[in-house]
């Protein structure tokens, strides 16, 4: 069973034992120029109203003050002090969003975030992310995944196939769920056997990775793409494990964006600019589901929160707190990697070159940035600080590249 977890464990895998995969964790913390980050996972980015509290407390006494959505639906804490791991272990634990120490780093499970609430898709498939979270937390083999292995299920609409994940479940809305692993074909399993098919897919990842060994200067590959025809090779091992029956038609396809701002049936969508939100804004999401009943916030994956239940007349006092309502938006579009000051690898402010773009207020290399990013209306747009380009989104997209003496844009697939 998981165990109560601890600021100093870290799992098997961690970079201090010299396997090199350093994405932070709620326990173990990253360094930064800002303090230490703490990123804390949410399978589906779901939230109860006690985990949504504890959040906003955790950033308001520990942190800046400030929620900061990633690009998998999860929750990051920026400006801790040194002792941040042990500090939020406790709170964290007390709600349910720490369920095991040694497996806190590879609960990375994506879901469409409207699933359940609107009337499309194949199946709910968030009763299908609680199952997984309970079968990774209480496999030991699954405590050597990557922090960067990435679950999805995908209720048929495509959402969250475009994230690129190692392991997907599509419903198709036939009893059936495709299992894919990016190959051309894909393996069809019972629904109610979407989450076990996923852990064995990921098990059979970790066997393949193992007789792999080195990969790009690592002990073994972390994701599933960077073995050699890595989404071929686990597709056929499961076939021959007998997990499901090998079906002829491809995936289905990708539709890279989430849910637009405003009212869905069932749901009131919600961006974030630059996914980012004080703590002001965050308990005034939290009463506003409450208000509607629920009390449930869903982060999605496109740095946006999907609030179950709540209707169109709330979106006015959301949109007065700034926060982002409108379809028409240019928000959902953009997003940056932290940049100055919080970075040192930054070559510039980017947040704030980002935010001024968006207005129409920027100036110098940021505006003639942004005229070269306008060329290309309608693709996502990312500004990264150094060539890392941390937080970028999957798919074609404007890349804007800070460098020493400016911005370098360019459209990447």
């Amino acid at each position: 069973m998981p165990h109560p977890p601890t600021a100093t464990e870290g799992p098997p895998g961690d970079a201090r034992a010299g396997h090199g995969d350093a994405c932070p964790g709620a326990l173990r913390t990253h360094r930064a120029d800002d303090g230490e980050l703490a990123r804390v996972r949410l399978p589906a980015g779901v939230l109860t109203a006690a985990q949504a509290e504890t959040l906003g407390e955790a950033a308001e006494r520990f942190g800046d003050g400030v929620l900061h959505l990633t690009s998998r639906g999860n929750v990051q804490l920026r400006g801790l002090p040194p002792d941040g791991g042990r500090l939020l272990a406790g709170p964290l634990s007390d709600v349910g969003l720490l369920p095991s120490a040694e497996h806190e780093r590879v609960r990375n499970i994506a879901a469409s975030p409207l699933s359940g609430l609107d009337g499309r898709g194949g199946a709910d498939v968030l009763p299908w992310t609680a199952e997984l979270d309970a079968l990774l937390c209480n496999s030991r083999a699954a405590r050597e995944l990557s922090g960067r292995f990435l679950f999805a299920f995908d209720d048929g609409r495509g959402d969250v196939l475009a994230l690129e994940p190692d392991v997907a479940l599509v419903a198709l809305g036939d009893g059936t769920a495709a299992l894919s692993t990016g190959a051309r074909r894909t393996l069809l399993v019972p629904s109610g056997e979407a989450a076990g098919a996923a852990l064995s897919a990921a098990l059979r990842f970790l066997e393949l990775a193992a007789a792999q060994g080195p990969v790009a200067g690592r002990e073994r590959a972390w994701r599933v793409a960077e073995l050699p025809d890595g989404p071929e090779r686990l597709l056929e091992g499961l076939r021959e494990q007998g997990l499901g029956r090998v079906s002829p038609a491809a995936p289905p396809q990708p539709v890279p964006g989430g849910p637009a701002p405003g009212a869905h049936p069932g749901a009131l969508a919600v961006a974030l600019p630059l996914g980012q939100l004080g703590v002001g804004q965050w308990r005034l999401l939290l009463r506003t589901a409450r208000e509607a009943g629920s009390g449930e916030l869903r982060l999605t994956p496109w740095r946006g929160v999907v609030l179950p239940g709540v209707q169109r007349g709330s979106a006015g006092p959301l949109a007065d707190a700034g926060l982002v309502t409108a379809p028409d938006s240019a928000w959902p579009l953009v997003s940056a990697c932290t940049g100055l000051p919080g970075c040192a690898k930054a070559h510039r402010d980017v947040r704030g070159d980002a935010a001024a773009a968006v207005e129409g207020t920027a100036q110098g290399a940021a505006a003639r940035a942004a005229e070269r990013a306008a060329d290309h209306a309608g693709l996502p747009v990312h500004w990264s600080g150094c060539s890392r380009r941390c937080g970028r989104p999957r798919g074609r997209r404007v890349d804007v590249l800070a460098e020493p003496d400016g911005y370098r844009v360019a459209v990447r697939e």
